[in-house]
């Protein structure tokens, strides 16, 4: 069959016709262990039976309907969204939703919504000249030209400028630096990711978080996180951002959102919730029935504190897991296995993108996150047992690399 898609992507040899659970099996019928979730998108499996329950109960009713109008099941998700993001406040007994949500289609188009609210909420409160966002040297915000602008990786940049001005960087970790950059008469945003997944960067400290929530509310900068790889569940809270004990003005999702169905959003809270007015954003496919009906089923299952805490342990146990390998390619010492429940990076000795092609002769699929680290992100669903397997392939071809 001949290949008709553009050369964006380097691919493993290898074409996938179905999937059940933790497995994918390819055209031949051969089955691999996922630990990829298509890069933390299918976050219950392949095929779980309320995602596709959702799906066969909406496609029966509604696929689309313009944004002219509303959906009853864009009203709930939306609703179900907002309150498990917590951006709600509670009057006496009654709980009152604080918070507003945008819905569209990807991580890259919720986090030009999200500089869209910050450049217009600096604009209208203190005028020209305050429109600067800062980001983290080594995040990754997107594709699009203005969400690489914001990406703090030179390699994604080459042969696209020039970019969307006004985007500078702060090292990661580095107070001091974060509260230079933090200037209040220029900024009018700092966007973070709490664990860093394309850069494969530890997660940020407690005491680091904490400062940028002090100077951003100080200052009435927006603090906003990109939660598109660690929310939804992924590092064993809701977002990542609540590890932390930090209020964010702007959250951003997507990937896992919908469980495999395209989706993206951006979250406000009280601060910025009306900045965005008629006509001033839209995406035609935003808030589509069908992947908020899937959303929906993914908040259902996920939004749960017990099992929030069931990812938490299984985080932990893939972690110890990992240093009891003890492969003389593994980096355990000075933070070389790092992460936060079912989202774990591994540092090695050997080029990642070899490990993953001979892992997949071995069928388990794997992730990179720079030259040389292994990137983790199976389904919540996955077992003890799973994991045991999977990283039991691993040590076999590390020992053979």
């Amino acid at each position: 069959m001949q290949d008709c898609f553009m050369n964006t992507y380097h691919r493993l040899p290898v074409t996938f016709s179905k999937g059940k659970g933790v497995y994918l099996f390819d055209t031949a019928g051969k089955k691999y262990l996922d630990f990829t979730s298509g890069i933390a998108v299918n976050c219950l499996g392949h095929n779980h039976p309320a995602l596709l329950a959702a799906i066969k109960n909406q496609s029966e009713k509604l696929l689309h309907v313009s944004n002219y109008y509303q959906c009853d099941t864009s009203l709930l998700f939306a609703e179900k969204l907002v309150k498990a993001a917590g951006m709600y406040r509670i009057d006496g007994e009654r709980q009152h939703v604080s918070g507003k949500v945008f819905l569209c289609n990807s991580g890259a188009e919720a986090n030009e919504g999200a500089c869209k609210i910050a450049r217009k909420y600096s604009l209208k409160k203190y005028g020209e000249g305050r429109h600067t966002i800062v980001a983290l040297a080594g995040s990754f915000h997107g594709r699009t030209i203005t969400t690489l602008s914001a990406t703090g990786q030179d390699r994604f940049h080459k042969d696209f400028g020039p970019f969307t001005e006004g985007f500078c960087f702060t090292p990661h970790g580095d107070i001091d630096d974060l509260d230079r950059a933090l200037d209040k008469k220029t900024v009018a945003a700092f966007i973070l990711e709490a664990i860093q997944g394309e850069s494969g960067g530890a997660p940020q400290s407690g005491e680091y978080i904490k400062a940028a929530a002090h100077f951003c509310k100080e200052r009435d900068i927006l603090l906003m996180f990109d939660e598109v790889q660690c929310g939804l569940g992924r590092t064993g809270a809701f977002l990542a951002c609540q590890h932390y004990g930090v209020t964010p003005d702007v959250v951003t999702l997507a990937k896992g959102i919908a469980g495999g169905i395209p989706m993206g959003a951006v979250l406000a809270g009280e601060k910025a919730a009306d900045v965005l007015q008629t006509g001033d954003h839209g995406s035609t496919f935003g808030g589509n029935p069908l992947a908020c009906a899937c959303g929906i089923a993914v908040l259902d299952i996920v939004a749960n504190d017990k099992f929030l805490a069931g990812i938490t342990e299984l985080g932990n146990y893939f972690m110890e897991a990992l240093k009891k390998l003890n492969n003389k390619k593994i980096k355990i010492q000075d933070n070389g296995i790092r992460g936060k429940g079912l989202m774990l990076m591994c540092d090695i000795t050997v080029p990642a993108w070899s490990v993953l092609e001979q892992c997949l002769k071995n069928n388990l699929l794997l992730l990179s996150a720079g030259e040389k680290t292994l990137r983790f992100l199976p389904p919540y669903i996955i077992t003890k047992n799973e994991i045991d397997e999977g990283l039991q392939i691993l040590d076999s071809v590390l020992n053979k690399s």
